[in-house]
């Protein structure tokens, strides 16, 4: 039978709760019962000797005014009436303990009540006796129908040293007084109230935990249908509401993953579909005889371009999936970063001329030496600087700078522009992302270039980040390890003599 967390929960709490609460009843109990067995032994003892004391008073007295000498048993015998009703008396006080006078043979001289008469069978009581030492044993005294705790304190006399008689106090052993009960019926009454208590607690306690993991299940089935719409309530700031909180992020993030998928299949259908048209239009076209000879050259040169923007489009992806794989390998070395911003900016020199763009090259070290994958850098970098001739306003200024900044080398690639709007910012650097939605100025691209960067920077252990504001410029940041070594000095070539 499948059982719920819920009633796991449940079941697990209250099996706790009522196991502790059994534990606590009995040692509770036990120790109720010692105490109140311990104060019966201890008024007991003092009952014992106030009595003993009275009666070696009242012995004495009568022996000193009577000048003769009688036996205790004599002594007893003549005050048996006025002695009888002392223990009734003692007895009621001391919670209702049987008190008995003996003789040296243990035989009962006088006994509360008058409940026991005749002698002592029990060994151990005679050996008190006769030894003349107090001490408590238990005991039926072979005249009792159970056992009790019996406090035996021996009387001698004084001229001869001798056993005189004893006193012996008896309590019960086993019987529960009301109080221990009441202790013991109170603390069941507390316990169930507690467990009562407690179940209501960990229903809803456990009804918060269970209901946003239901939530979540049914949430996941909808995800695994294509629906990522559902969204977890969240209630209060425990773990459970960071847990919620968690899920609903996770859910926005697959909702914008899938979003992006669906912009990167139409982005990249239509970058494959388009050239591929334009190929076989033109070839077709070609092979037709539809295309003079004269302008076959001009749209063979197309067909390449197209050709190349295919090629670029799939190293791209190729290039992304062999990253996230990790089949990539980077290697460190030191390199100049300052002359390899200047041959990337050379290469683009043909675009910046048909865009007239004012351009500065600011590199007041002359050589900075950076530590990192040489061939990775200068992908990040000719992406970033293509990036901002393309989004350059016609005439605008284009800037490179190289600057020392202590432990690393920052790169910055400045343009004027239309730059990057607001909303657009947090995602520049996301996987099939496109601010230039329309293709107004990005009519290659698919959204990788920058998430290429990104990657890569990434598993570099560099930094990349860009500023912007809408309307007026852009500026890409690529922060990387200065190299702190020794640079190797290059040999001088061999001359023949």
């Amino acid at each position: 039978m499948k059982r719920s967390i819920f009633t796991k929960y449940i079941s697990a709490f209250l099996l706790i709760v009522f196991i502790s609460f059994m534990i606590l009843t009995v040692i509770v109990s036990s120790m109720t019962i010692r105490t109140a067995n311990e104060q019966r032994v201890n008024v007991a003892q003092n009952t014992a000797e106030y009595m003993l004391d009275f009666l070696k008073t009242e012995y004495n007295a009568i022996a000193n005014i009577a000048q003769v000498k009688f036996t205790f048993e004599d002594f007893v015998e003549s005050k048996k009436e006025q002695l009888s009703d002392t223990l009734d008396i003692l007895s009621k006080n001391a919670e209702k303990m049987t008190i008995m006078i003996t003789n040296e043979n243990a035989e009962i001289l006088v006994c509360t009540d008058n409940l026991y008469s005749g002698a002592i069978e029990d060994e151990e009581v005679f050996t008190s006796i006769t030894e003349r030492k107090g001490e408590l044993i238990y005991t039926d005294m072979g005249i009792m129908d159970q056992k009790y705790g019996v406090y035996i304190l021996p009387m001698r006399y004084t001229e001869t040293d001798t056993t005189a008689g004893a006193l012996i106090v008896c309590f019960s052993a086993n019987d529960v007084d009301d109080l221990t009960m009441k202790t013991v019926r109170t603390i069941i009454l507390a316990s169930l109230w507690v467990m009562i208590a407690s179940f209501v607690a960990i229903y809803f306690i456990t009804e918060k935990i269970v209901s946003p993991l239901r939530q979540m299940s049914f949430a996941t089935k909808q995800f695994a249908a294509g629906k990522f719409d559902v969204r977890i309530t969240v209630d209060g700031e425990d773990e459970i509401a960071e847990l919620a909180t968690a899920f609903n992020s996770m859910a926005q993030s697959l909702a914008e993953i899938e979003y992006t998928r669906s912009s990167f299949i139409a982005s990249v259908s239509h970058d494959l579909r388009t050239p591929m048209t334009t190929i076989s239009g033109f070839i077709d076209g070609i092979l037709d005889g539809a295309i003079p000879p004269e302008k076959q050259t001009h749209y063979l040169n197309i067909i390449g371009q197209e050709v190349r923007r295919l090629s670029r489009l799939v190293s791209q992806l190729l290039d992304i999936s062999r990253m996230e794989a990790g089949n990539r390998k980077f290697e460190k070395s030191p390199f100049d970063i300052c002359e390899m911003a200047r041959i990337i900016l050379l290469s683009f020199e043909s675009k910046i001329d048909s865009k007239r763009l004012d351009v500065e090259f600011n590199a007041p070290e002359g050589k900075l030496y950076v530590y990192s994958d040489k061939d990775a850098i200068n992908q990040v970098i000719y992406n970033i600087c293509d990036n901002a001739v393309k989004f350059s306003s016609e005439g605008g200024k284009y800037r490179i700078t190289v600057s020392d900044e202590g432990s690393f080398v920052r790169v910055s690639v400045f343009n004027e522009g239309v730059g990057i709007a607001p909303e657009d910012l947090p995602h520049i650097f996301d996987r099939f992302y496109k601010s230039d939605k329309s293709r107004g100025l990005d009519k290659s691209g698919v959204g990788l270039g920058l998430y290429i960067c990104s990657t890569i920077m990434d598993h570099l252990g560099e930094k990349i980040y860009v500023e912007s504001e809408y309307g007026k410029y852009c500026c890409f940041v690529a922060e990387i390890t200065k190299y702190k070594g020794k640079l190797p000095v290059a040999e001088p070539a061999d001359v023949e003599k």
